[in-house]
């Protein structure tokens, strides 16, 4: 149902210039095979236009890599949540939780690419009726008598 994309860095940095500096093809790889755990890259997945499951899938890795990878040599912030409150004198920084999103999108949103691959897939994550066999009960042969 779904289809099976490979990582290109070349294609990726191009999208996501952002991280040439920081993020090695070798990284960017690792971050790739990490985002396939969160978005299916195994052919069974919703997903069945490759351009499209390729953007998610690079959405998702540069999210993982705005999380993880220095940038400009500053390590990437800790910090989870918005950040609700600052002082100055002895530094102190106050996060705020997400209260009322979802856990998925709250883990999403702490980035941009994050919040663009939750906004990008959410035609995959509305339910799915699927109708069931249709029954038709013919008054000849009612239901529980055998029939020999």
């Amino acid at each position: 149902m779904g289809v099976i994309v490979a990582f290109n860095y070349a294609g990726w940095i191009a999208r996501y210039p952002e991280f040439a500096d920081s993020v090695d093809e070798t990284t960017a790889d690792l971050y790739f095979a990490e985002a396939t755990i969160y978005h299916r890259n195994d052919g069974d997945g919703p997903v069945t236009d490759a351009t499209a499951q390729l953007a998610y899938l690079n959405m998702m890795t540069a999210h993982i890599a705005a999380r993880y990878a220095a940038q400009n040599g500053i390590p990437a912030s800790p910090l989870v949540g918005r950040i609700s409150n600052v002082s100055e004198g002895s530094v102190s920084v106050g996060t705020e939780g997400f209260t009322g999103i979802p856990g998925s999108q709250q883990w999403l949103v702490q980035t941009k690419y994050g919040a663009d691959y939750w906004f990008a897939t959410t035609p995959y994550r509305t339910m799915r009726y699927v109708l069931g066999p249709r029954r038709i009960f013919d008054p000849a042969f009612p239901p529980g008598v055998i029939y020999q």
